[in-house]
Parts: structure tokens; sequence; C-alpha cells
């Protein structure tokens, strides 16, 4: 009789745990979202066959499609601060990708394929034209995939912070599909999601890596970052495929293959950015690049006049 109330005992405890882990995690979600800020009255909306992607439209000229960085924190707002300077002299498009932002976040394993076809898809049937498209960060895979597989959507490419050739050749391991499973737990592993999208953690990417001067980092930079990483249903699934390097592919074969302009920009306050950039010419030496001073990961919002500067020169 004692063991049993010691086992009625110890299920009472966890019941109670998990349910006030739950309640915590719910009260971080709605924490982080409650102000709204990422609320567009331009949203449009593509019905996509695996979920709906909030996507603007702004201007008029030729087609750019701006595609952010790919994390779970990541949306549209990143390029919030260059649009204006580029709506005069081209129809600017920005989009959140699946998983991302406003778009649905839908529970499944996240691949470079599935970005590869949603930006296809998006360009045929959104922007109907033949496309220049500038990418940040994780994303710049999906542009180079998606313009070797068919060219004929694509015009010039622009590339900011691109990550390494071998970085984007990595593979899912035995420990990242541990690690996976972890997260994908719906009590325990929506908690360790919550803290790692922090606002502390977030304060200290920007503060680390994406800003080069720290003062210019905003509070409200942070904020929308935060509400990213917490709207919808699933948003952990996102940061799960790629941090398990589920959304990387080799893009060596793709860079051989293309013949559109490529230009690479990188800012230049980032480690070994010179050698990372000059190592895609061994791969295709018809790329160009270039370096964004007193920058680092998110020049786009640090420094967008000099972004805005890099596009008008050359997307043209």
């Amino acid at each position: 009789m004692k063991v049993k109330n010691r086992i009625l005992t110890l299920l009472i405890l966890s019941s109670a745990s998990a349910a006030a882990i739950a309640a915590i995690n719910e009260v971080l979600k709605i924490t982080a979202t409650s102000r709204n800020l990422l609320a567009d009255d331009n949203s449009l909306c593509y019905k996509w066959r695996l979920g709906n992607i909030h996507y603007t439209k702004t201007g008029s000229g030729k087609p750019l499609l701006l595609i952010h960085d790919l994390t779970a924190a990541s949306s549209g707002y990143e390029w919030s601060h260059v649009i204006a300077g580029l709506q005069e002299e081209y129809t600017v498009y920005t989009i959140d990708l699946l998983g991302c932002g406003r778009s649905e976040k839908v529970n499944l394993t996240y691949t470079n394929y599935l970005y590869v076809q949603l930006i296809s898809d998006f360009i045929k049937n959104v922007i109907g034209y033949r496309t220049s498209v500038v990418a940040s960060g994780e994303s710049c895979s999906i542009p180079i995939m998606a313009c070797a597989h068919d060219p004929s959507l694509f015009d010039q490419i622009m590339l900011l912070n691109p990550l390494s050739i071998s970085d984007y050749g990595k593979i899912p391991g035995k420990m990242a599909k541990i690690y996976k499973g972890l997260i994908d737990l719906p009590i325990s592993g929506t908690l360790l999601y919550n803290i790692v999208f922090s606002r502390k953690i977030l304060a200290e990417y920007f503060q680390k890596e994406a800003f080069y001067n720290p003062f210019c980092i905003k509070p409200t930079h942070i904020e929308h970052y935060l509400e990213a990483s917490h709207l919808g249903n699933s948003p952990k699934s996102t940061y799960a495929s790629v941090r398990c390097n589920y959304t990387k592919c080799n893009i060596s074969n793709a860079l051989r293959k293309i013949d559109n302009s490529i230009y690479l920009a990188g800012g230049e306050g980032i480690d070994d950015i010179e050698n990372r950039l000059e190592a895609y010419k061994t791969f295709n030496s018809a790329i160009e690049t270039f370096y964004i001073p007193a920058a680092k990961q998110l020049p786009q919002l640090e420094a967008p006049e000099k972004v805005i500067h890099l596009i008008r020169t050359y997307i043209n």
C-alpha cells in the first residue's frame, strides 16, 4: 500500500509540475505577442499548399523579392528600413517564409527543398515575372538552389552575409535528431524553446552578432524579433529544423550551374568574412563580392542606406 501511495504522490506531483510548466509557456507566449507589433495594414496572403504565406508588395518597377534570414525569430520586418528607399525603382516584395513571422507555422520538418518550392511557386503565382532576389543569412541557399532548378524565374541574385559553403553542406547527425526530438516534446520542449528565444538571448544576439555598433540597437528591434519567434501554432518546428541542419543543402553544384549574375555582400565586422565570400568564387568565378563597412549580420537594419545603395547599384 505504501508503494502505491508513493507512486500516486509522484504522479500527482509530476502532473502538477507539467501543468505549471505549460502555464508558464502560455504566459511567455502571450507576453511576447501581446503588443501585435508585426501587424501590417498592407499585409497580403498567398494561400500556398502547405500553409498561408504573409507577404507585402510596395512600389512600382522591376520586381524585387527580399527574403529574410532563416531563423525562428526572423520575418519581413528585417527589411522594413530599406523598403522606402527601393520602392521608387522596384516593385518590392517581402515574404515571411513558412514557419516564420506572420506566416503559418505548421508542425513539420522544414527542409531546403520545401523553401525552394515555396519561393519558386511564389514567383510564378504571385509575382508572375522574372524576379531579382536579395536574401539574407541562412536563407541565401534558397534562391541559389531554386535558380539552379529553374533559372527562368530569376534575374539577378544578391546574398547578404551567406553562410560558408561548408556550413550549407552540413547534414543532420545522431545528436541533431535527438535534440529535435527533445524540442518536439509538447511541454518541456516548448520551455526549452522559450528559453532559447527569450528577450535576454535575443538581446545578446543583437549585441554580439547582428549589429556592429551596439548603441544602434533599438528596443523595438528586439521586441519585433521576440514577437516573431512566438507567433503561430508551432514556431519551435522552424527552430528545430534549422538548428538540426534539415534546412541546409550543399550548394556547390548549383553555384557551378547558375549563369545569372550573383553578388555577395558581407559585413566587415564579421570574423573571416572575406575568406568566406571568396570561397564562393571557387565554384563560380563570375561572382562579385562587396563588403559593408561598420556592419555585421543585419546591415539592412543597422545601416539600411548602405544596403539600399548596393541594391540600386547592382540590381538593375
